[in-house]
């Protein structure tokens, strides 16, 4: 028998609030858990306001967390403020915060929704790689270009594509040069908030298809947030359910998906247009769904 593989990403305890009007705090994540294996895809699910995005966020550093811990391959993940500068330590300590930060960058990447927002509209597709290469300190000439061509190649994109600007790209290769981007360092895991979700159907496939593929033949483990649980059927191993901040359910994806056992994943299934659909049971599962706790 084969051992079971040690998590490359392991969360634990995960919190956040943001200051609410008064003197109250809003709890935007509230102690979730989870953990992916190296080539694994996790899930997670709920809708506006659940905080998947904020844990994804956390997950990549964008949002520090209150308390809980991120550790990669067993190394923790740092989540503090660093020292104050103003004497002649203060440089060290940057360029030590600063390689820490790169290293953090090269563990793990996002993929966000609006491939336009984050691509720097000034630089052709090759030029966005080759960016993103120099800043990790991957200077020869000659590796560059060939990881660039690497890298087009590996999310489909040619020749033709490689020369042009974000703006006369497709919603679709705009993604792909996204994907590209996120993969030039290597991560061990990607992080995809809501990534397909402002693509057409039959380009959501093809790259659903794309990240398939690159997971059987690169072993980087995915991180997938999304709102659509067809979405998260065909792409993930195992999927986490989240409400108000907290995590109501997790597990494979097909058994939770096929028998849920959380009142909110049974609402969530219900809402999915489909033959027969009922709206009014869906709106007797909302109406019976129990508060949650403040």
């Amino acid at each position: 028998m084969t051992a079971a593989a040690h998590p490359v990403l392991t969360v634990h305890g995960l919190r956040k609030t943001y200051p609410a009007p008064g003197a109250g705090r809003t709890m935007a994540v509230d102690d979730v858990s989870f953990s992916v294996t190296p080539g694994g895809s996790l899930g997670i699910v709920g809708e506006s306001g659940s905080g998947k995005t904020t844990v994804a966020r956390m997950l990549v550093g964008l949002v520090r967390p209150d308390a809980g811990t991120i550790t990669v391959n067993g190394r923790e993940r740092a989540t503090g403020k660093g020292g104050g500068a103003g004497d002649s330590g203060a440089r060290n300590r940057w360029v030590g915060r600063n390689a820490a930060r790169l290293r953090r960058a090269r563990e793990i990447q996002i993929v966000f929704q609006d491939p336009y927002g984050s691509l720097d509209p000034r630089l052709t597709a090759a030029e966005c790689l080759h960016t993103a290469l120099r800043l990790h300190g991957r200077h020869d000439q000659a590796a560059a270009e060939a990881r660039v061509a690497e890298l087009l190649d590996q999310v489909g994109l040619g020749s033709r594509e490689s020369g042009a600007r974000p703006r006369t790209l497709s919603g679709g290769q705009r993604q792909r040069l996204a994907i590209a981007r996120a993969l030039a360092l290597d991560p061990e895991v990607l992080v995809l908030d809501e990534a397909v979700a402002a693509l057409d159907v039959s380009i959501q496939a093809q790259i659903l298809r794309l990240l398939g593929d690159i997971r059987r033949d690169t072993g980087v483990a995915l991180v997938f947030v999304s709102h659509d649980l067809a979405v998260i059927a065909q792409i993930t191993d195992d999927i986490l359910v989240m409400r108000r901040g907290r995590a109501v359910e997790t597990g494979p994806t097909a058994r939770v998906l096929a028998t849920p056992a959380d009142p909110y994943t049974q609402l969530l299934l219900s809402s999915v247009p489909r033959a027969g659909w009922d709206p009014a049971e869906t709106a007797r599962l909302r109406a019976a769904l129990p508060a949650t706790a403040d």
